[in-house]
């Protein structure tokens, strides 16, 4: 495993395992240390019929790490239109085609407990799953709930209490709002630069994290988050720190 990536992945397991407020778990999966390896846990997100339930999410860090995304599957078993109801493979964006080294482990499973809030059934990984949803959202619910009682350990409720059904207005509500967030976490990870500023940097084959923190050493004025070009000699003592990080 490469030094970068390793270092890298570390960083992430140490600051999820600090942050408590997000109740995001994370912990190798194998016996040994192998960090290309792990498991992340996240409860299911309220007035939704995962509510009270824990799932569990197997996380393989491919050699290539950030610049592919994790390869997740739910270990937990869950009856959700983007989630295979026989494997837990999952269908979602953000752990494919809008993957970005931007993001993270934690930005991944914070999006995976955002799509138990935002299922899309039309664009479903499980097809009898999307088919309940779409034709009788009750009896979609009911099973969900079942299923979350049996696998993930929520508590058990009687029939038409709690979450109200998945309305198509609240999925498209939350969905907007999930990629609100989305779009916060990965502007905030520039620490207040210009995104194109620091982008310049990340073409050439470096890291967001990396480029932010050479910025930071060198003290590249943030200009209030605008985009301007770089002295010379600012640029050759950037390029410099980030090789010599490599």
């Amino acid at each position: 495993m490469s030094t970068n990536r390793a270092r890298r992945i570390q960083k992430e397991i140490a600051d999820i395992k600090q942050d408590s407020l997000s109740q995001i778990i994370i912990d190798i999966a194998g016996a040994d240390d192998d960090i290309s390896h792990l498991r992340g846990q996240f409860k299911g997100p309220p007035d939704t019929p995962y509510e009270g339930g824990v799932f569990s999410v197997d996380i393989r860090m491919p050699p290539e790490y950030p610049f592919r995304p994790p390869i997740m599957k739910f270990d937990t078993k869950i009856w959700h239109p983007n989630v295979s109801s026989q494997t837990g493979a999952i269908c979602l964006d953000t752990l494919s085609s809008q993957w970005s080294p931007v993001l993270t482990i934690k930005s991944a499973l914070i999006s995976l407990q955002s799509l138990l809030s935002t299922p899309e059934p039309k664009d479903p990984q499980d097809a009898e799953v999307a088919s309940m949803l779409l034709k009788n959202p009750a009896e979609f619910e009911h099973v969900a709930r079942d299923w979350s009682v049996k696998y993930a350990g929520a508590p058990k409720r009687e029939r038409g209490e709690g979450s109200g059904g998945a309305t198509a207005e609240t999925i498209k509500q939350k969905a907007a709002m999930q990629k609100q967030n989305e779009e916060k976490a990965k502007l905030a990870a520039y620490h207040g630069y210009n995104k194109d500023l620091i982008d310049r940097f990340v073409a050439m084959g470096f890291d967001v994290e990396g480029v932010v923190a050479a910025f930071e050493y060198v003290g590249i004025d943030k200009m209030g988050g605008e985009d301007y070009e770089l002295e010379e000699a600012y640029m050759g003592d950037i390029t410099a720190r980030l090789f010599n990080e490599a």
